[in-house]
């Protein structure tokens, strides 16, 4: 059953994590898992923080962003033993400035983690669009 947007949007806005698509110009899809946070505007914010180890603070998924802007985020639920309540939700995204802050301040509210915001910076999606689907 296609979810309402508003039910799309309320069912992204509560999930914790999800798969970051971007964009790479010679492979295509670049798709990893990220954490993140929707603020009531239609804004996600997606940290790149200095708590897990990385090769490099300045990570593919923001050159791929500064080189084509649209992205992807998709979220689902699973459950093994009922598929009724199975579900999913895409949203389609805009790379933009602006909104770090207020974005940074609802990472370190929602995870543990981020109390301290330990962000070498936050990356700002415009959500341009939500589709979504459920099996109940």
């Amino acid at each position: 059953m296609r979810l309402a947007e508003d039910e799309a949007r309320a069912r992204l806005a509560a999930h914790d994590h999800g798969v970051l698509c971007t964009v790479h110009a010679e492979r295509g899809v670049d798709a990893v898992p990220v954490v993140y946070a929707v603020d009531a505007d239609g804004y996600v914010g997606v940290p790149v923080d200095r708590v897990k180890p990385k090769a490099s603070s300045r990570l593919q998924r923001e050159r791929n962003l500064e080189a084509d802007p649209r992205a992807t985020l998709l979220v689902d639920h699973w459950d093994r033993d009922d598929w009724s309540r199975l579900w999913w939700v895409r949203a389609e995204l805009r790379f933009q400035d602006g909104r770090e802050a207020a974005l940074a301040a609802q990472l370190s509210e929602r995870y543990p983690q981020y109390r301290d915001q330990p962000f070498t910076r936050v990356l700002v999606l415009r959500i341009v669009g939500v589709s979504g689907w459920a099996g109940g």
